[in-house]
């Protein structure tokens, strides 16, 4: 198949290069696409006005714009004197104009060529490597000649595509820098209106006799809205104007606010009233590029843009053109700040028709449409009733973008004067329709719309909402997996998986798969083999307050009160997918651990007890208590295998003695992970016969589990080190595939699974550096003399060169070459390591390379993969690094001290040691880089390194100076207060005071914005594959993501009793406990709810210090937080209530406090609270009761937002009677039982010629009707189609006309220039229409 596909002929390959770039394969013309303006939909049978063979645009470049003479254009003979001495005859000019374009339309032809063909054989190279590692699982013989067959198309592939990128490279230089000067590309227009620089004095002085025209805005503009006057010119013209007006808006931004309305509005008029749909789009095109303010979209609806945008909407598909061009011109009214006031009704409407064709290719813009409006002016949109589309939508899951229209919801149900236009348990409960339908299940649309159920469930609003009516759509959805759907019953449990925020374990892959929890490895060592970020050990009260894990916890509980655990034991119990029961024995399993873990014990207590299971089991006469019994095994052998793999039973960080724990279990450990260093010799011989290292020379059929297991055991012993070296071929074979110019190891491709090939050499080199034997064959051997020499062909001054140097950066990317560095890093943790690198010059030569900063890619390399644990050169490198390299180079290089100035080892006796003062000192320097974000970096790794009380100590004795940073500084700073030392070191400096007035007038209601940004971050799931991915860089150097809780002055403050002191004596603890009791329950002003919000968050961060604690009993602020925590109609401020009695339960007396009112929280065997508080009765946090909503009756519009103003009224009284007859069956197709009747008799009335179709008066009529009430869109489009087209055109021009006779009069009395706009075909239409009627 492979070799098929790369046997093209040339011949086969250029054609379909040329059919990629002929216009017969271009889609149908597309709006403002890639920016190449609108496109008829034909060409011109005259030849002066062909299309240009590309099929791009209608404005080829350097064409004229104006090939006839319109009216009041200038004369030839003052164009032809312009440019006499310069350009020769006219027919010179021309044909040079065409060489030119032909040349430059061949260059982007063969460019295009390149780039089809570049990824044509990307493609074949990417199923050549992928055919290549199904072969390498296959057996060598079987596949031998098929594995040199996709070998050699590989080998082709990857010549061919550095050929064509050569290639690509040198035709984008060519035409970058071209051999013929070059047409500017508005000289065509410049040519025709006859405009000229002067000459500039260095061009005449130099001798130059080519002089580039500069372009005149308002004159090309002019120039244009003259060329529309031109009568009886095909679409083409007029459309090709209109693509080079919108040219002109793009280049001059600031002329859309010198256009003269009268003259440029008129122009418009006529282009929407033409009968060309490739006009009117363009017409729209142009008004949108106008749009520049509020007063313009008041110039622009007084042309009566709002009918034609009726009218445009409600065509059929057959101009799509045209609506599209609509649409994109209504948004662009949301685009202006208050445009949604200026956006009428009557528009709205008609979108929100287009928006219930399901057929519609608008359809999904249309709904976005919507949902911005309901954004930005909800009384709008209801009043116009656009809101059962966008609930449709969500329900049925036609939008594929489910949650971004959740988000509106969600941001509107917020506060209470924008829920009121939303009905309390419907808008967004229809997104569990899916989920609950019993008879008509939809497993792709529940997949979808779990995606916005999950968004609403992680955000206030949706969670209140949510848990209204006795929590009845989370109750409804756990119901769910009573539903025999294993589908259904597998989105849900994912579900669970991601609001929990259950990571699965390393070993969940093959559990699910079916393998039993004792085969799958060595349990026992996963967390020494996952080194894990919260192995630091930091003080109790220092720890940051989760936020996640605090919501997590009231998420478990509601999900526990709507009977979670019942139905995933029923599911486990019922279900006959083997995976599926597996996946929910595992989510029980997890589920128990975390409430264990972070809910109170009268939450966890007796959901560890399973009692439905237990009495199920225990049912010994019923056959399904084997089953049951099974179940209860499973969840028994999960949990003891879910203990056994993480560090502790409690999250690193709120337990003192975790790091102990850890470390005891790693001495537990050390014996059992040596216990293969004493084998015997026949163990040893075997376990060298089943790696296979011995038996065969390739690679690829070693076992290299074996070969780890032997290199971190037996290999550990210098005996055995020393056997395999002197007696058996396996550690020369070993390290020979390591050497670089075997080009084994050098030259596998870097995939996920060859990645071990680098954790075993890593390994091989660590166990030759623990014995003597082991250092010496190292030394004496070829491998790092190779590697120097491979390093040595990047350094610049080693004299060493090669074509294809090892370590080039495509070799890094695409081979095992990077592997080298971690090995090089191995070598560097250990002194003897340090002497073989010194010894080969290996630092040297990195000292140069750095010095150079030709290779950035490989310097970042370097700098990741060293150790810097021991003094030595890596250290100066380090620094070098740090001060000498560009800006990238130290930021990165700022980013590698990140590890090693947070480190702490924990001793068996829990002595806490830090060997990280070197890195602070590195850091400290770093504060003073010239650039701002070195600093900020810096600023970063120092602030988290304050979470130890020693580290911080130890940076305020460097004595940071941090004035020049200002705000990237302050976090720093207010961590420097923590501490008694900070404090004096701060108040000398008299940055307290001044930093306390600062937070108190202002910088508290900062803080709101900062928090509220920072946990939407943590609230949005990062990658969950981020672990996996593939990197040759170290991953712990750019996961930082600042997701951690911003600093709190007062939080900082209330740490020292020296800063209670001061608190006490400012009194501003008492100012914020007297905003939260006046203000807290109003709900109405935002800036007094975001004065609230300040104060909550800080007297919750002074509250959830120890010192800080007695500042709540003196005042009865926490009775008020949890009154508005429990009845505030603000959803968000409820929850900000929700966070702060979290942070207030932090400290003892706190908690103790918030026990008295109800609300619990979980901690640890040492009585230590985790902060992670829930009220014991739910009902009362979740009690918003039902509100009343806006019907759109009710609601009152501007008159701005009115395109007729008065309404219809409820009883036509009109003096003709057919007109009267007309308006009743225009009303009575709003009615289905009436609809067909009503539709037939309309069409007659059409069909006898009732004069009313012809009357202004009665459209305008008809209109109200439509912009006040519902109608479908095919009924709008009937309904428009039976008027006359001349009416139209009489409201656009505000003639309204009553009788007949002036209605077809009025058509007589267009101006020609009305007339010639519309198509030739059309004006005979209108001629023989206007004659009938005259008659």
């Amino acid at each position: 198949m492979l070799s098929t596909s790369t046997s093209a002929t040339p011949t086969q390959k250029s054609q379909s290069i040329q059919s990629v770039n002929s216009p017969v394969a271009a889609s149908r013309p597309s709006l403002d696409r890639d920016g190449s303006g609108l496109q008829p939909p034909g060409t011109s049978s005259n030849g002066a006005r062909n299309m240009p063979s590309s099929g791009a645009s209608f404005a080829p470049r350097g064409s004229s714009l104006n090939p006839s003479q319109p009216p009041g254009s200038f004369s030839s003979e003052l164009r032809s004197q312009n440019m006499q001495s310069r350009a020769g005859s006219r027919t010179d000019l021309y044909s040079r104009d065409k060489l030119d374009e032909d040349d430059e339309s061949m260059t982007e032809n063969t460019l295009n060529a390149l780039k089809d063909s570049l990824s044509r054989e990307m493609k074949i190279k990417e199923g050549s490597e992928n055919m290549l590692e199904a072969l390498n699982a296959k057996k060598a013989k079987q596949t031998k000649e098929q594995r040199q067959r996709v070998e050699a198309e590989l080998t082709a592939s990857n010549t061919k595509i550095k050929e064509l990128k050569q290639k690509i490279t040198d035709a984008q230089r060519s035409r970058a820098v071209p051999s013929t000067p070059t047409r500017n590309r508005n000289e065509g227009l410049l040519n025709n209106v006859g405009v000229r620089s002067p000459p500039s004095a260095s061009r005449s002085g130099a001798g130059s006799d080519v002089e580039e025209p500069t372009e005149s805005p308002t004159f090309a503009l002019a120039e244009i809205l003259q060329a529309f006057e031109v009568e009886g010119m095909t679409a083409e013209y007029y459309v090709e104007r209109a693509n080079n007006l919108v040219d002109l808006f793009k280049r001059y931004p600031t002329l859309k606010y010198d256009l003269v309305w009268s003259v440029f509005g008129d122009r418009m008029q006529v282009m929407l009233l033409s009968g060309s749909r490739e006009v009117v789009a363009a017409g729209y095109r142009m008004l949108r590029y106008s749009i520049s303010d509020i007063a313009s979209l008041r110039k622009i609806r007084s042309l009566n843009t709002d009918f034609m945008v009726v009218v445009s909407l409600a065509k059929d598909r057959k101009a799509d053109v045209e609506r599209e061009q609509a649409l994109k011109f209504v948004r662009a009214f949301l685009d202006v700040k208050d445009g949604v006031y200026e956006v009428s009704r009557a528009v709205v409407r008609t979108i929100a028709a287009v928006a219930e064709q399901v057929e519609d290719r608008l359809r999904p813009i249309c709904i976005e449409t919507l949902a911005e409006v309901l954004l930005r002016d909800p009384a709008l949109l209801v009043a116009s009733g656009g809101l059962a589309p966008l609930s449709e939508a969500l329900a049925e899951g036609s939008y594929k973008s489910p949650e971004s229209l959740s988000s509106v919801f969600l941001y509107l149900l917020d506060a209470p004067h924008t829920r009121r236009y939303l009905r309390a348990g419907y808008e967004l409960e229809v997104v569990f329709t899916a989920f609950t339908d019993v008879l008509f299940p939809h497993e792709g649309i529940a997949k979808q719309n779990s995606k916005a159920i999950t968004l609403a469930l992680k955000s206030w609003s949706g969670l209140m909402s949510l848990s209204m009516y006795n929590f009845r759509a989370i109750g409804s959805l756990i119901s769910s997996l009573m539903l025999p759907n294993p589908v259904l019953r597998d989105t849900i449990i994912d579900l669970l998986y991601s609001l929990l925020r259950i990571k699965p374990p390393a070993w969940a892959t093959s559990y699910l798969a079916g393998r039993r929890l004792t085969t799958y490895g060595r349990v026992t060592t996963l967390k020494s083999s996952t080194p894990g970020k919260e192995e630091t050990a930091y003080e109790d009260d220092g720890a940051e307050q989760n936020f996640v894990e605090h919501y997590t916890a009231l998420l478990l509980a509601i999900f526990i009160r709507a009977g979670m655990m019942p139905n995933l034991l029923r599911v486990a119990q019922d279900t006959d997918d083997p995976t599926l029961k597996r996946k929910t024995t595992l989510l029980i399993g997890e589920t128990l651990k975390l409430a264990s873990r972070i809910l109170p014990p009268s939450w966890s207590s007796e959901l560890q007890l399973l009692p439905e299971l237990f009495a199920a089991a225990s049912q010994f006469e019923n056959e399904s208590h084997f089953n049951a019994s099974g179940i209860v095994y499973q969840i028994s052998s999960v949990s003891r295998t879910l203990y056994r793999s993480s560090p502790s039973g409690y999250a690193a960080g709120y337990l003192p003695s975790s790091s102990m724990l850890e470390n005891m279990d790693h001495q537990e450990e050390t014996p059992k992970a040596n216990a293969l260093v004493n084998t015997d010799d026949a163990t040893f011989r075997q376990l060298l016969i089943d790696s296979a290292v011995l038996g065969h020379s390739n690679p690829s059929k070693w076992n290299w589990d074996v070969v780890l297991k032997i290199i971190e055991g037996p290999l550990m012993n210098g005996k055995r080190l020393e056997e395999a070296i002197k007696a058996s071929k396996f550690a020369k074979r070993l390290v020979g595939f390591y050497r670089p110019f075997k080009y084994k190891f050098s030259e596998i491709k870097s995939t996920r699974n060859t990645q071990k090939y680098v954790r075993v050499g890593c390994a091989l080199m660590h166990t030759l550096l623990q014995t003597a034997e082991g250092t010496k064959y190292l030394a004496d051997n070829k491998l790092l003399r190779q590697i120097a020499e491979c390093l040595a062909q990047c350094d610049p001054t080693s004299g060493l060169t090669a074509q294809y140097p090892m370590f080039n950066k495509d070799r890094l990317t695409d081979t095992l070459c990077g592997g080298y560095f971690p090995m090089i890093g191995v070598l560097s943790s250990d002194p003897k390591g340090l002497q073989m690198l010194e010894r080969w010059r290996i630092f040297n030569m990195m000292y140069h390379i750095v010095d150079f900063k030709q290779r950035p890619d490989l310097i970042k390399l370097l700098l990741a993969n060293l150790d810097y644990s021991i003094r030595g050169h890596p250290r100066v490198l380090l620094s070098k690094a740090l001060t000498a390299g560009t800006k990238e180079m130290r930021i990165h290089a700022t980013n590698v001290l990140r590890k090693y100035a947070t480190r702490q080892r924990v001793t068996p006796t829990g002595q806490v040691i830090s060997d990280s003062k070197w890195a602070i000192q590195l850091l400290v320097t770093q504060l003073y880089d010239p650039e701002v974000e070195v600093c900020a970096t810096a600023v970063k790794i120092l602030e988290k390194a304050c979470n130890s009380k020693a580290l911080l100590e130890y940076i305020v004795e460097c004595r940071p100076a941090l004035d020049h940073l200002g705000e990237i500084g302050a976090p720093l700073l207010l961590r420097f207060l923590s501490t008694s030392i900070g404090y004096h070191y701060l108040d000398g400096l008299d940055y307290i005071s001044n930093e306390m007035d600062d937070w108190f007038l202002g910088r508290n209601d900062t803080y709101v914005s900062l928090i509220e940004a920072s946990l939407a971050r943590s609230f949005v799931d990062t990658q969950e594959d981020q672990p996996h991915r593939l990197s040759i860089y170290e991953d712990d150097l750019d996961t930082d993501q600042d997701n951690h809780v911003p600093p709190h002055f007062y939080r900082e403050l209330s740490r020292t009793k020296e800063g209670c002191k001061l608190l006490e004596d400012k009194g501003h603890f008492e100012e914020f406990a007297a905003t939260i009791r006046e203000y807290g329950m109003q709900s109405e002003d935002p800036e007094l709810i975001i004065k609230v919000k300040g104060c909550l968050w800080a007297v919750g961060n002074v509250g959830s210090m120890e010192l800080g604690a007695p500042f709540l009993e003196s005042t009865d602020v926490v009775e008020h937080i949890v009154k508005i925590a429990e009845s505030h109609d603000v959803m968000s401020l409820r929850g900000t209530a929700f966070f702060v009695l979290g942070l207030i339960s932090r400290s003892t007396h706190g908690l103790e406090i918030l026990f008295e009112y109800g609300w619990e929280a979980n901690t640890t065997p040492l009585g230590l609270s985790l902060g992670l508080c829930v009220p014991a009765n739910l009902s009362k946090f979740f009690s918003f009761q039902p509100w009343k909503h806006e019907i759109p009756a009710t609601i009152t519009l501007l008159d701005t937002q009115k395109t007729i103003l008065e309404s219809p009224p409820a009883v036509f009284n009109e003096e003709d009677e057919t007109n009267q007859r007309i308006l009743e069956l225009m009303t009575e197709l709003g009615n289905m039982v009436l609809y067909r009747k009503a539709k037939a008799e309309l069409f007659q009335l059409r069909h006898k010629k009732a004069p009313g179709f012809r009357q202004p008066t009665l459209f305008r009529k008809v209109l109200a009707l439509m912009e006040c009430h519902h109608f479908r869109l095919p009924d709008r489009h009937l309904i428009i189609e039976l008027f006359d087209k001349s009416v139209l055109r009489h409201i656009i021009y505000g003639e309204d006309s009553s009788d007949e006779s002036a209605s077809s009069s009025g058509d007589e009395q267009r101006t020609e220039r009305q007339r010639s706009i519309s198509d030739p075909a059309d004006l005979e239409k209108i001629a023989t229409k206007t004659q009938k009627a005259s008659i």
